[in-house]
């Protein structure tokens, strides 16, 4: 008799998940003219745009449009126009993929945790065998056991 707490137990078939990556490749392709790639360091420092401040923005670009003789002549109302516009645009994108990375990522994290129990229910039977000198038993329970050994830290000398 077993029991299991598998939460998931799923095989997605090969050519599915062949036909996802070729899809994801596909928008990717779409999209990778349009995106742009941020360092850490530009994140920080860019003013973010939050949905209260969606409304500011819009407003905004609005009243710029009506009474353009407010704008400085540094400020481009278009380029204003064509950033609010992807924002939208985007904004539609990352609702619908959202959710769905946020399942997949959820899934990929039960998936492995319950991979990493099953692992360690097997590790700490063969590590049982080992203590009991059972044939091959040891050389397993010697390999596995590689991943639980730390390094070793080097010493600080009270000098430096």
């Amino acid at each position: 008799m077993t029991t299991s707490n598998n939460i998931v137990a799923i095989q997605i078939p090969p050519a599915e998940v062949q036909a996802v990556i070729t899809k994801l490749n596909e928008i990717n392709a779409l999209l990778k003219p349009y995106l742009v790639a941020l360092t850490a360091e530009e994140r920080k420092q860019l003013p973010k745009m939050s949905e209260k401040t969606v409304s500011f923005v819009q407003k905004s670009l609005e009243y710029a449009l009506i009474n353009p003789e407010f704008a400085p002549p540094y400020l481009s109302v278009p380029d204003l126009q064509i950033d609010m516009k992807a924002v939208e645009d985007l904004t539609s994108i990352m609702q619908l993929l959202q959710p769905l990375c946020d399942n997949v990522n959820d899934t990929e994290m039960v998936s492995g945790s319950e991979a990493y129990v099953a692992a360690l229910t097997y590790y700490n039977s063969i590590k049982t065998a080992a203590k009991r000198n059972v044939t091959s038993s040891k050389a397993i329970a010697d390999d596995l056991k590689k991943r639980f050994e730390r390094t070793a830290k080097p010493e600080r000398s009270l000098n430096t």
